[in-house]
């Protein structure tokens, strides 16, 4: 008998994404994790999680999720759109392949894997995507960042955007806005700082969340962050 509740998770290879994974497996739910790199999952050898070496710019890795959906699941219940790319670098640096680079995932793959996974959400169901303070209108600014905050903003007004789409059919949609959390890819930008949330805690919050928070929001911004950046 296969597990009730269903839950897609991208970036699962290190981080918040990871620590993601060991949430919903431990509350029983079928996991299906999706990364560049699938080792780290693969690893854990648990029976309800799928590890799927994924690239968000790669068309033939969509139609293996949607194959796996159809032939496995059938539905899913909860979509996490976690992977991010990040380039910290002056504007004049920063060339048309970096921003290609930066939308490619954070934008483009999070509107590709949404659409092609949308059918086999249910109304009830809750798409989630993680943003950055970065992204949001009026929120302080970071030099070197032209291309990943101002994609993280994209995917914000996206987020808006598919709930008044979908407010009578379903799913609800909602974003998360974060502050600084001590991963690797923070470190990779900003070298040296240490930030106030550690991943686990982050992913705890954000496990919560797309579990409820389709019954209290939708087409939200929230802004989960206790410091700047």
């Amino acid at each position: 008998m296969k597990p009730k509740k269903t839950v897609i998770i991208t970036g699962t290879s290190r981080g918040i994404g990871f620590e993601l994974v060991h949430l919903f497996s431990k509350a029983g739910y079928a996991v299906l994790a999706l990364s560049r790199n699938a080792k780290p999952v693969i690893n854990l050898n648990y029976e309800n999680i799928t590890a799927l070496s994924f690239d968000l710019n790669n068309v033939e890795d969509y139609n293996r999720v949607e194959a796996f959906i159809q032939n496995e699941w059938t539905h899913v219940d909860i979509l996490i759109n976690n992977a991010g790319a990040i380039i910290n670098k002056p504007f004049v640096e920063t060339t048309f392949d970096d921003f290609k680079q930066i939308y490619g995932t954070n934008v483009f793959g999070v509107a590709e894997l949404t659409r092609r996974v949308l059918p086999f959400i249910p109304k009830t169901g809750h798409v989630v995507t993680i943003s950055s303070m970065g992204g949001v209108q009026g929120s302080m600014k970071f030099a070197g960042l032209s291309a990943y905050s101002s994609s993280k903003g994209a995917v914000i007004t996206l987020t808006e955007l598919l709930a008044e789409e979908y407010k009578e059919a379903g799913p609800s949609f909602n974003v998360l806005a974060l502050g600084a959390v001590q991963t690797e890819m923070l470190a990779e930008a900003f070298p040296g700082y240490k930030a106030p949330t550690s991943p686990i805690e982050m992913a705890a919050y954000i496990f919560e969340f797309a579990k409820t928070g389709q019954q209290f929001y939708n087409g939200k911004l929230l802004q989960v962050s206790s410091s700047t950046p």
